[in-house]
């Protein structure tokens, strides 16, 4: 079964993390400066909006690593829109310092400050019909997720899995007590999930009534310490005692000796084949509502995925297992007729990913970054593109084009240079981003920090390390221009990807 591809015409957009935007309150919101942004992407002629996952975070502040394949981040609810639902007074918002930098997320300090704010604003909400639609609409992982998080903080943040056996295990006792417990901190949590989604409806509404889609971005794995996985056991590689046997990962490479160990708890592929993949498709469902287009994460973990003994230390000691192949992507094919899915098929791709993908109908990605290895041909060079594929210059995994040429090696830039006709890389960046959008691929992405010509200072995730400078870049007010926008809309307009 082929899925008929139906959303990709030719297009451009760019790529700015929720948490990137301009704030006041220490991180991006869905408050004024999101409006704003959409707003710039309209005068640019930008048709897609690419955001990171928008699920909660956890340790290590990886949008990839959430307490939630379903809920939202409550550090994106915007502050200055509950003081004008008067829940909140600004007074209370402008108290508390948000971090030294404007370009730089400080997280320790949005963790200490913002659950207190959305505290005071929950004894001050008083729509409780509003909040039971919510609750009954949501009600396959609200529930779960909202005690789940209030065990947690009731545990001193233990991860699940550390938790006292009843209630870890699940058994029935265990769950009805602690939900007579919690029942306050229950409905707090449920409460934000409920301010988390208004908020971010109407700013997708805002975005769509300007032209302006959102690419969203499904995680193929949870992570261990969630309400998925607390839940629904069943669904995992987890023992009797509910702890891992084999975890996610990648194998040994050129980039890594030891391979990358995410340490994310596999599935039981067999037994969500049983129910057609229900929870698949549930989850599905509720990011497809919350985004116009959706990319699958390590798409190749379909076809088969890299499995390492629980408790090593490196990757080296993994093996390939079978994943769910064409079973899975009919299924969400069948369920999803005409969705709009990409396919993040990045890494090392045998042919059997290659016909999966191929038989999926999803476009592909291509990364530019990867294109300029002087050993050999590329897949990721433009001239060997199809059309049916989106390509970007770098990803949030990626240097910056900027910091590509300070940090990749002297022949792969010399290639690159060579490639585009460049004596230097002085306007690098510029003809990284013409190749883009000059190229055949139906769609072209850009990260901001490519169009701002920004260094290694502004990249946004170095993978398989955790702190640092990770997931905290911040644009600042004054970057978005109008100028910048009239030279971004008239690049796209020469390249025919103007919406």
């Amino acid at each position: 079964m082929v899925k008929k591809k139906t959303w990709m015409t030719r297009a451009a957009g760019i790529l700015l993390p929720v948490s990137s935007l301009p704030s006041k309150y220490g991180i991006g919101t869905f408050g004024k400066a999101a409006y704003q942004w959409v707003d710039f992407l309209a005068e640019a002629k930008q048709r897609y909006w690419q955001v990171l996952p928008l699920g909660p975070t956890s340790y290590g502040d990886s949008p990839y690593q959430s307490f939630s394949a379903f809920a939202g981040n409550p550090y994106f609810i915007d502050l200055d829109l509950l003081c004008q639902q008067g829940l909140l007074k600004k007074e209370a918002c402008k108290k508390i310092t948000w971090g030294a930098s404007k370009g730089q997320v400080d997280y320790d300090i949005v963790y200490q400050h913002r659950e207190k704010l959305l505290r005071k604003a929950f004894s001050n909400f008083t729509d409780e019909k509003a909040l039971s639609r919510f609750r009954k609409k949501n009600k396959d992982w609200i529930e779960d997720y909202a005690m789940y998080m209030a065990i947690k903080a009731k545990m001193g943040l233990k991860a699940w899995n550390e938790w006292d056996e009843d209630i870890r295990m699940r058994r029935p006792e265990a769950l009805k007590k602690w939900r007579e417990q919690c029942k306050e901190d229950i409905e707090y949590h449920i409460f934000v999930q409920y301010l988390f989604f208004e908020q971010w409806g109407k700013l997708k509404k805002y975005a769509n009534k300007k032209g302006v889609q959102i690419i969203g971005d499904a995680p193929i794995y949870v992570a261990m310490d969630s309400a998925d996985v607390w839940a629904q056991p069943q669904l995992f590689q987890l023992d009797e005692n509910n702890v891992p046997t084999e975890v996610a990962g990648c194998p040994p490479d050129a980039f890594s000796a030891d391979g990358q160990l995410w340490g994310n708890p596999l599935y039981r592929w067999d037994e969500m084949a049983q129910d057609g993949f229900s929870w698949w498709l549930k989850r599905l469902k509720a990011n497809l509502t919350m985004v116009d287009v959706l990319r699958i994460d390590h798409f190749r973990g379909l076809e088969s995925y890299y499995a390492i003994p629980y408790g090593d230390d490196t990757a080296r000691n993994g093996r390939w297992r079978k994943g769910p192949g064409k079973a899975f992507v009919n299924a969400v094919n069948k369920a999803f007729d005409g969705a709009s899915i990409i396919a993040e098929d990045l890494g090392y791709l045998t042919p059997a990913v290659r016909q999966l993908l191929k038989a999926s109908g999803y476009p592909g990605m291509k990364v530019l970054e990867f294109a300029f290895d002087s050993r050999e041909e590329s897949d990721y060079l433009p001239h060997n593109y199809q059309s049916n594929c989106v390509v970007y210059t770098g990803t949030h995994d990626n240097e910056t084009v900027r910091g590509w040429f300070s940090t990749a090696a002297p022949e792969d830039v010399a290639m690159a240079l060579e490639y585009m006709g460049l004596p230097d890389d002085k306007d690098g960046n510029w003809s990284f981003i013409r190749l883009a959008l000059s190229s055949v691929a139906d769609l072209a992405v850009v990260p901001m920090q490519d169009y701002l010509d920004l260094g290694s200072e502004a990249r946004i995730n170095t993978p398989s390390t955790l702190g640092g400078n990770n997931w905290r870049w911040r644009m600042k007010k004054n970057q978005a221009t109008p100028e910048l926008a009239k030279t971004i809309a008239r690049l796209t307009q020469i390249y025919g990807r103007a919406r």
